[in-house]
């Protein structure tokens, strides 16, 4: 009996001993699991940005009403359709996650198929916007030489409509299942190609900017079919993609009623920070204060790629454990995300400070705004760490299906907090450039608190439960007939 006592202390702390290395190993094989999917979609998302900066750096070669008119352009078809696109199909990390995780592998093209079916119908009339873009400009007081210009612009960038939004659902459908590096290793030789296309169409044929408007469109369309051959004979998708189906065409109405939302949730966010661009423009002396804050911008959204590739990462991550019913490790997921983007958010954070009064001098040679982007950066620090935790957090909301609770989060911290507040410090508070950014920080922190708290509070079972009602709904369509 002595013995006994003795050996159960002994074989107790045996048992913890192996419940804590069991519990390390999940953990590092879901950073490992993280890293390789965070890895390529950080630099899909900065080759896809490469784009249209590339298409610029030709344009800018044109002279400076060339330049503008392509910037306002570029804004322009931006907050009119493009972000639109990213918001609709985002409805797939859901969809397809939670299929993939459940092994319905045959719904994923289904899931595919009609999310083209709705962007490609809602590109229609968004491309009839964009072929009116000089008289919307033009009404909405915008110079009259600029607004010719990006209209111009504008028209030849209508092929991209449509191609953007066949690459969303593409990308969407292959991450998530995991399959990122292809996807990475096509954007790249699509961006390489898309320098050579510039140069022919801007200067060897002579077509100014409207040939950078159509390089960006056929870059677009190579990078759609690259996908697409890849989709048809890839043997890792000879189970995800069956062959055109009929089914396609039913339950429409199902896939909108999360891709509203999702559209709803990611427009909002980035209009409004397109929006301070805008009141940037009313402030004392408009035109230092506007180019201060477009810098600060193209700053924040380079950083930005990185926790955006964690929070896709996550999304697919949550939405394939939770299809697998195995809630725990979707939890797991997420926490190990957290940790991931807080550690990136403090290195970026001091890279940003670090090198404050450097940063200034890539885009300008004039001291004053040099200076003033310094001074700005350090408000980007900050601002940079705290939309990498959001960022997460948004991307297990859209992996558990709750893009309609993400949708009110974003409009009660952008427009009734965020907005509001840019407007008190830059125009009544007189704080100028800083004070709108101190407006985008406070939206910031109320979007990550108000998503902290509802990933605390979610039981994560019955997301599972309702993950699985979910991909049994879809089931209850007919197998894909080619």
């Amino acid at each position: 009996m002595e013995e006994d006592e003795h050996q159960r202390p002994h074989l107790g702390q045996n048992s913890e001993k192996r419940m804590a290395s069991n519990s390390k190993e999940k953990i590092f094989c879901e950073f490992k699991k993280l890293l390789y999917l965070a890895g390529p979609l950080i630099i899909v998302n900065l080759l896809v940005c490469a784009l249209s900066m590339i298409s610029l750096v030709f344009v800018g070669h044109l002279g400076k009403l060339a330049l503008s008119g392509a910037s306002v352009a570029t804004s322009f078809t931006s907050v009119t359709g493009l972000s639109l696109m990213v918001g609709l199909s985002s409805a797939l990390d859901t969809f397809c996650g939670q299929s993939f995780g459940a092994t319905k592998y045959h719904l994923l093209g289904i899931h595919m198929q009609r999310a083209m079916i709705v962007l490609m119908s809602v590109s229609v009339p968004l491309a009839v916007i964009w072929f009116y873009a000089k008289k919307m400009l033009v009404f909405m007081r915008q110079d009259p030489e600029i607004s010719a210009e990006a209209g111009l612009y504008a028209r030849y960038m209508i092929p991209c409509r449509f191609a953007y939004a066949l690459l969303q659902c593409l990308v969407r459908f292959l991450q998530s299942q995991n399959n990122v590096i292809p996807v990475m290793l096509i954007t790249g030789i699509t961006t390489v190609l898309h320098v050579l296309l510039c140069w022919i169409m801007v200067f060897k044929f002579g077509l100014g900017s409207k040939g950078a408007a159509l390089a960006n469109a056929i870059s677009l369309w190579i990078n759609v079919i690259f996908l697409s051959v890849y989709v048809r004979v890839a043997s890792l998708c000879k189970k995800t993609w069956t062959g055109f189906s009929k089914d396609a065409f039913i339950n429409i109405p199902t896939f909108l009623k999360l891709a509203i939302p999702s559209a709803v949730m990611i427009c909002l966010e980035i209009w409004s920070f397109e929006m301070m661009v805008l009141l940037s423009g009313l402030l004392p002396n408009p035109q230092f204060e506007a180019s201060v804050l477009s810098i600060s911008l193209n700053i924040a959204a380079m950083m930005f790629q990185i926790p955006l590739g964690l929070g896709g990462a996550t999304s697919v991550r949550v939405s394939n454990e939770l299809g697998a019913g195995r809630a725990q490790v979707a939890r797991v997921a997420i926490h190990v995300s957290m940790f991931s983007t807080v550690t990136e958010g403090v290195f970026g954070a001091i890279i940003l400070i670090s090198g404050r009064k450097l940063w200034g001098y890539c885009y300008s040679s004039d001291k004053e705004v040099a200076s003033y982007i310094g001074q700005m950066l350090l408000l980007l620090a900050g601002s940079h760490f705290i939309e990498g935790i959001q960022s997460v957090l948004s991307g297990a909301v859209r992996g558990s299906g709750r893009q309609k609770t993400g949708a009110i989060v974003n409009l009660g911290a952008y427009y009734l907090i965020g907005i509001p507040l840019a407007v008190l410090f830059a125009f009544v508070f007189h704080m100028g450039g800083k004070g709108l950014w101190l407006g985008i920080i406070a939206a910031l922190c109320t979007q990550a608190l108000s998503l902290s708290i509802l990933t605390v509070r979610t039981n994560w079972e019955s997301e599972a439960k309702k993950a699985n009602h979910r991909v049994n709904d879809s089931s209850l369509t007919q197998l894909p007939v080619v």
